[in-house]
Formats: C-alpha cells, structure tokens, sequence
C-alpha cells in the first residue's frame, strides 16, 4: 500500500508539473513567433543577400587582371589595305605584303597579362559602396517591423484566444447552473408542486446552455489555430496566462514617451527608404563625372615563322614547340581619362526622377506618422473608455449575483415565478460575459496604444493591480 501510495503521489505530481509547463505565456509565445514564422526568416535571408552585395561593391576598388594564353595555328598571309572587325575579331595575321599566295602555316602563341584599374572615379565607386550598405540598412529595419507588427497578431490572437476560453467558462457555469436549475425543477414537478411545464422549460434551459457551450468551444479551436499558425507551429489547445483575464493593468499612458513616435519600427523603415533612395540619387549624379584608370599589359609572343621568312618564304618550322615558346615580349602602362559629356545631359533627367521618388517616400513617412499618431491619440481614448466600462461591469455582475441568489431562494420556497428566475438567470449570464470581454478590452486597448506607440513593452511589462 505504501509503495502504490508513493507512486500515486509522484505521478500527480508529474502530471501537475507538465500541466504547469505547457502554461503558454504572451512573451513565450511572441518569441516562438519570431523564431518559427516563415515571412520573417525569408526577410532575414534578404537581409544577409543584402550584406553579400555591400562586400560585391566594397570589391569594386580591387582592378581588372586578365591572364590569358593563346596558342594558334595558320597561315600569315597580308596585303596592304584597310581593316574593321564589325561585329567581332578580326584576324592578325602579321607579315609583309606576299607577292602572290602561300600556303605555308606554322604555330604561333600569345601570353599576356592585362590590369585595369579605377584610380578615380570622383565617388561612384564609394557611393556604389553608400548606396548597398544603404540597401542593407532598409532590410534590416525592414525586419525590425514585420517582427513588430507580427507580435503585434500574435498579441491580438493571444488575448482573442483568452477571451474566447474565458468565454467557454462563463458558458460552462451556465450551463450547470442551468443543470442545477433543471434538477431542482424536475423534482418539484414530479412532486407536483409545479407544473411539468416548468420542467420541460427549465430541460429546454439546459440545452440551450449546452449549445452556447459548445459554440464557444468552437470559437475557442478557430482562435488556437489561429495563434498557431502565427506562432508558426502545429495546431494545439493552448492553456494561456491567467495574468489577462485575473487582473488589469495600471495606466500605461503617462509612462509612455510622448517623443517615441519616430523610433516606430514602422517609420524608422519608412525614413531608412527615404534615406536610401537619397544615396541613389547622390550616385546617378556621379554619372556625370569624368573616370580616370591606369591600364598595364604585358605580353609575350612566340612564331613558328623566322625573323627573314618575306626574304625567304622557307624560313619556317610547323614544329610544335618552335611555335608555343616565347620569343618576343612587349609591356605598355598608361592612363586613361574618359568623360561622356553627353552624360551632363543624359542623366540630368534620371537625378530629378530620382529626386522625385525620395518626394514620394517623405510623402509617405507623413501619410504613416499621421496616422500611427491619430491611433496613438484613439488608444488612449480607448483606454480610458475601457477602464470605465469594466468599472461599470462589475456594478452589473456584483448586481446580477446578488438577484440571482435571492430569485433562486425566492424559487426553492415557490415565493417567485419561473419566468422571474430564469430572467436572473440570463441577466447573471449576461454578466458574466460583459464581464470577461470588459476585462479583455482593456487589455486590447492597452496592445493597441503600444502598437501606435511602437513598444510592446507597454504591454508586456505594464504592472497589475
């Protein structure tokens, strides 16, 4: 006995302690949001392509060097004349005039080394550079507020779920009051102290409370699916935070920065867009700048064909390796300046096109400052109007218990109708619901004042009374 006693102990105690695990509470749950979602890890992924493309322009200050090697074999007839490669290569074929035609061929070989530099490009280079750590910036603040507005869901589709569940209790009380009720009359009617048709009322009660219990269940799966979906998890009956639904907060108003507007997530991604596309326009205006590079080639070249081969057309080898050695070697180095000063016209257009799109986006951060800031102003409207209306719900709840107490006396002595009780009944039912959703609405009021303001710390950290 005492062996099957202890077992007994540890295993309620296991099972309390998972009941207790499996609590899911509003940071929990935003952190798994975080983690799991898919938009937010594609983001994230755009933001390291973002940064690889920072360094591919970083990379642009480094020169051009071509090594290349060329091994041929042919004929060097030539003959006085002009030359152009449309389209393509021509082929060099590098002899004197021949008198007639020959079809002598020897190899031939060409090994270079080509270097191309940028020297001074009068900042594109470096606004290239601007203008993708510009673009890496706008990803990450891009990030930064697709985070905030999904915790922003999942906050709402936490406290939706709550309310849904605190819903389901206030059903599942009713209805055993309802059951209570049916007992109580089903036994006075056969007792004959009632009419049987206050029995058949008061079983019509019970079904009626066991349907609005199951409706409320159903609101109660829809609602966890939802959450799991945002929490980017498989479906599952969440057991949440009693915190939101057994306490309210304090005022949340006054603690907030009246100035934290512009640190919204939201508008610091809208003013990164306008910043970026200002780094755009400052490199379209570098187009128009000249572009100074150093070059440096050296070569090396070797032919099956002699020095004297026009004086004597038999001083050739087709060997091979007479062909592919060096025999002749060449360097050049120099400067180049190149200026396009059809680009003064050309991209004086482009500039104001860009100029015109960063016009765009400040209208933009205007259109999304004035209306986080009309929310932030509705909040606390709400806020306050939320706080009241509890107040007022507890007068009713704390009213409608004490009638339904003294009709059910009422009843149990035949000092009052059924049509009294069951109108204490609905009006306690009524209650208790108003109750539930007061509660949850300030709560909502709160979410939706740290949503305008851009901290959800608002909500998670707000003390409770």
């Amino acid at each position: 006995m005492n062996l099957k006693f202890i077992a007994s102990i540890c295993m309620a105690l296991g099972i309390s302690t998972s009941g207790f695990a499996q609590i899911l509470d509003l940071k929990d749950a935003l952190k798994r949001s975080v983690e799991n979602y898919d938009k937010i890890k594609a983001k994230r992924v755009l933001v390291e392509a973002a940064g690889q493309n920072t360094v591919f322009q970083q990379k642009q200050y480094l020169p051009d060097v071509t090594v290349a090697a060329q091994q041929s074999f042919g004929t060097i007839n030539a003959q006085n004349g002009p030359l152009y490669a449309y389209g393509g290569l021509a082929s060099a074929a590098t002899s004197m005039p021949m008198p007639e035609q020959s079809w002598n061929a020897a190899f031939g070989s060409l090994y270079f080394a080509n270097v191309n530099w940028n020297i001074f490009t009068f900042g594109r280079l470096k606004k290239q550079v601007d203008v993708a750590l510009s673009k890496e910036k706008t990803a990450t603040a891009d990030v930064d507020q697709e985070i905030f507005q999904h915790q922003v869901r999942v906050s709402a589709a936490y406290l939706n779920l709550l309310a849904s569940q605190r819903i389901k209790y206030v059903q599942q009380k009713n209805f055993e009051r309802a059951q209570v009720f049916f007992d109580m009359t089903s036994t006075r009617a056969k007792s004959g102290l009632i009419p049987e048709v206050d029995a058949s009322l008061a079983k019509a009660e019970v079904s009626n409370a066991k349907s609005m219990e199951i409706k409320s269940f159903d609101k109660e799966l829809e609602f966890s699916k939802q959450l799991a979906v945002l929490m980017g998890e498989d479906f599952s009956l969440y057991t949440l935070d009693s915190t939101y639904s057994t306490a309210t907060p304090v005022s949340v108003v006054s603690i907030s920065n009246p100035e934290s507007l512009d640190s919204h997530p939201l508008l610091v991604w809208q003013q990164q867009k306008i910043d970026e596309s200002v780094e755009a326009e400052k490199l379209v205006n570098t187009h128009k700048k000249p572009n100074l590079s150093g070059f440096g080639v050296i070569q090396g070249r070797g032919s099956g064909f002699d020095w004297n081969y026009v004086q004597d057309n038999s001083a050739y080898s087709s060997s091979y390796l007479k062909g592919v050695g060096v025999d002749r070697g060449n360097f050049l180095v120099g400067l180049t300046l190149s200026w396009n000063i059809t680009n003064l016209l050309r991209f004086d257009s482009k500039v104001k096109e860009q100029r015109l799109m960063t016009q765009s986006l400040k209208y933009d951060y205007d259109r999304v400052y004035k209306d986080l800031d009309a929310q932030s102003v509705l909040a606390k409207r709400q806020i306050d109007n939320s706080f009241e209306n509890f107040e007022e719900t507890k007068i009713q709840l704390s009213a409608a218990q004490l009638a339904y107490k003294q009709h059910t006396a009422l009843y149990k002595n035949g000092l009052t109708t059924l049509v009294d009780f069951t109108q204490a009944l609905y009006s306690l039912h009524r209650a208790e619901i108003d109750y539930e959703i007061a509660q949850n609405n300030v709560w909502q009021s709160v979410l939706l004042f740290a949503s305008a303001k851009g901290d959800l710390t608002i909500l998670l950290d707000a003390d409770v009374k």
